[in-house]
């Protein structure tokens, strides 16, 4: 790939929408992996929009990634919990939960854990 790169999630590479129209996965390809913006919609909840795509009891995947607006709590399967907004970096290992706080939409960039999140089993 040339050694600068400009892209734009308006025009992703992929876009995988979220069960009950609570939101979607926008993807862009990078020769270092998948970057994606996820929007989540007011009511979106991992077990409930992601977990029949997953087919797992909990997210498995890893994430990396910046809250850019609205807000997520996030418990993990051992019962921690973080809440995210606006700004803040984020960090969460695989097996854990997740839904939007409040009435606002919740976008979301993630360098780590987007590749096959929202992505039908196989």
């Amino acid at each position: 790939m040339a050694a600068i790169v400009r892209k734009s999630f308006d025009q992703a590479d992929e876009t995988r929408p979220f069960a009950d129209g609570k939101g979607r996965l926008d993807l862009i390809q990078t020769d270092g992996g998948a970057v994606g913006r996820a929007v989540f919609e007011p009511g979106w909840r991992w077990t409930e929009h992601i977990k029949p795509l997953a087919g797992t009891d909990s997210c498995q995947a890893a994430h990396t990634g910046y809250m850019v607006s609205g807000r997520m709590k996030v418990v993990m399967d051992d019962g921690t919990s973080e809440e995210y907004g606006p700004g803040d970096f984020m960090q969460i290992e695989p097996g854990h939960d997740a839904w939007i706080v409040g009435d606002e939409q919740c976008v979301a960039l993630d360098w780590t854990g987007f590749g096959q999140y929202a992505k039908p089993a196989s």
